[in-house]
């Protein structure tokens, strides 16, 4: 798959702000880069008091410094990685989910890049992982686990011995459903 077919495929009209006001928000950016379509996904130290361990996106909850969601999204992405992306890269959104354990709505942004530089985590990151996206949401099924499972839509994927579930496998849900819909996968 191009790089240029998979823009076309999940650009969106992009709302920077959930109307709701009654939720904490929060922003996370997907970013798909190179020729094979690689996701970059990052692990929380287990030391964190929020998240510990668990496998995500880059991202975090709205500041007063930001103008909007995009904005937490690009920032958070840039403290805690170090990818500088601009506006013009992100070419879509994906629909907003809600963690569990924290009570975030987490409005979800997609970025489409040709390559990336060297990319360095800050200490809310313990490792970036590069994931190849086709085979890695090929890995998507129900989530069984009874200590995950307390809403209906719940999933996990997996990569190398690592396993992403909760608000990060609802994300990745809705990629896995565009691709299928392409027959990506």
């Amino acid at each position: 798959m191009s790089l240029d077919n998979l823009r076309k495929l999940l650009a969106t009209d992009i709302t920077p702000n959930i109307e709701d006001h009654t939720t904490k928000h929060s922003a996370v950016l997907i970013v798909i880069y190179g020729q094979e379509c690689n996701l970059i996904m990052t692990e929380k130290p287990k030391t964190m008091e929020h998240h510990a361990g668990e496998i995500s996106f880059p991202g975090g909850k709205i500041s007063v410094h930001d103008s909007d969601l995009l904005d937490t999204a690009i920032r958070e992405t840039r403290e805690e990685i170090s990818l500088h992306i601009s506006k013009e890269d992100v070419i879509g959104q994906l629909k907003p989910v809600t963690t569990l354990n924290s009570g975030f709505t987490i409005l979800p942004f997609v970025a489409v890049l040709d390559h990336i530089f060297d990319l360095q985590p800050n200490s809310e990151v313990q490792e970036i992982l590069h994931i190849p996206a086709i085979p890695f949401l090929q890995t998507i099924s129900v989530d069984t686990d009874p200590h995950h499972n307390s809403i209906s839509e719940m999933y996990t994927l997996s990569y190398q011995s690592k396993i992403i579930w909760g608000a990060s496998a609802r994300i990745l849900k809705q990629m896995a459903d565009i691709f299928v819909q392409n027959k990506l996968i």
